[in-house]
């Protein structure tokens, strides 16, 4: 794949919020999954963690009960599959260094591999949809997650039903980059 064929695909990525009841092969949510593993980290902590959600009851169950009121999505319990990014942190990397540097390595590692994940779902034809409106000690309870790791999001996988009647418009180039200074 060329830079180009990169961007192309970055550009057709978007957050799908209508998926087909087909299911995803494994193999593809094993790639997907492969994606997120390859993903760099803050002295290589790698802390992500995955959980795949196929099973139609845990789905529903994370629709039902893992979500913030307030905000209609549907197609959460729609998607055929989820993936329910967690953080296991680390001390020095997650508790420490930020200390110092002010910077949330712990929200940044695990994004950068979430990431990957949506675009490795982009590429196999998945739509996908981040969703941080949640509950993370429901989703921890629900899935049976370990109190070391705090869920951040889930993350919606499947067939989209249909193409995006629009896109979201996004800032131009000029408005978000500077060359060398921002002044």
């Amino acid at each position: 794949m060329n830079g180009a064929d990169f961007l192309e695909l970055v550009r057709r990525r978007y957050s799908c919020r209508s998926y087909r009841p087909d299911p995803v092969p494994e193999e593809v949510l094993t790639r997907c999954v492969e994606a997120l593993r390859l993903a760099p980290s803050a002295c290589n902590r790698q802390p992500w963690r995955v959980v795949l959600v196929t099973a139609p009851d845990l789905r529903q169950q994370l629709a039902a009960e893992a979500l913030l009121p307030g905000i209609s999505m549907p197609w959460v319990a729609q998607a055929p599959a989820m993936a329910a990014l967690a953080v296991r942190r680390d001390w020095f990397t997650h508790r420490v260094a930020p200390w110092f540097s002010g910077v949330r390595y712990d929200l940044l590692d695990p994004g950068i591999a979430g990431e990957h994940l949506v675009l490795a779902a982009a590429a196999e034809g998945l739509g996908s949809c981040w969703i941080g409106w949640i509950r993370p000690h429901a989703v921890r309870r629900i899935l049976g997650l370990p109190g070391s790791f705090k869920p951040l999001a889930l993350i919606t996988l499947g067939y989209p039903a249909a193409e995006p009647e629009t896109r979201s418009s996004r800032l131009p180039v000029e408005e978000v980059c500077r060359r060398n200074r921002w002044a």
